[in-house]
């Protein structure tokens, strides 16, 4: 995926001795390998926080605030910004982001529709869930809300999600062989749902879940349904 462009301001920083491939961090790390490696440590703590405290249970509805928490807990020990909303208009292969002022409105109204609509997630078949998943993620994706992390954050949130109904973890397919290509599907995926097309969207999460569902059985040493077969 491509490189991100932001404006000006301390999140629109680069460390310096990075040729400008690291933000501006608390840690002075100037290796975009290391980096990524911290960014990932820190995302699998906060994410078994979360599962061991149960502080998301099936009977939670996700709110702004949480997200904005979710993301301080997870990024909070790097980057001074965690957890605030972005204060810089951002870019991505061309695509235009909404602008910075109206990140908390739209946040707001994210809050009021989509996930007062769609949580706690509410046991039912599962196009119906991958449907809920699909309209969250796209929204909050478009919104992108904070200056790193949203799809990150937004997957972190799918994730808690589909534990709400009982799910295990959605397996996304973008570690080892043909990830390069699921990332290009994601990816589509995403920018369709921009649209409000969420067809892609739902099966790529279909998909994701029944690969979840087949590494859960696995691991209890159970034989995989057809339905995981297919």
């Amino acid at each position: 995926m491509s490189r991100y462009n932001a404006g000006t301001g301390i999140e629109g920083e680069y460390e310096p001795g990075s040729r400008r491939k690291v933000l501006k961090n608390l840690l002075g790390i100037t290796s975009k390998m290391e980096m990524d490696r911290v960014e990932l440590d820190a995302l699998q703590a906060a994410q078994d926080r979360y599962y061991d405290s149960e502080a998301v249970t099936a009977k939670t509805g996700i709110t702004a605030d949480l997200l904005k928490q979710m993301h301080r807990d997870w990024l909070g020990g790097i980057y001074e910004w965690a957890g605030s909303y972005r204060t810089v208009d951002m870019s991505k292969g061309g695509f235009v982001f909404p602008p910075a002022f109206l990140v908390e409105a739209n946040m707001e109204r994210f809050e009021r529709e989509a996930l007062a609509a769609h949580t706690p997630l509410r046991p039912g078949p599962l196009p119906d869930v991958c449907r809920s998943l699909a309209e969250v993620h796209a929204e909050l994706l478009l919104i992108h809300p904070f200056r790193e992390g949203n799809g990150r954050l937004a997957r972190w949130l799918a994730e808690l999600m589909a534990a709400q109904v009982g799910l295990p973890a959605p397996e996304y397919g973008f570690v080892g062989s043909g990830s390069r290509r699921m990332r290009q599907v994601y990816l589509r995926a995403v920018q369709l749902g921009y649209r409000q097309d969420y067809a892609e969207l739902e099966s790529f999460f279909e998909r994701a879940l029944r690969a979840g569902l087949a590494v859960e059985r696995k691991a209890r040493g159970e034989a995989p349904s057809k339905t995981e077969d297919s």
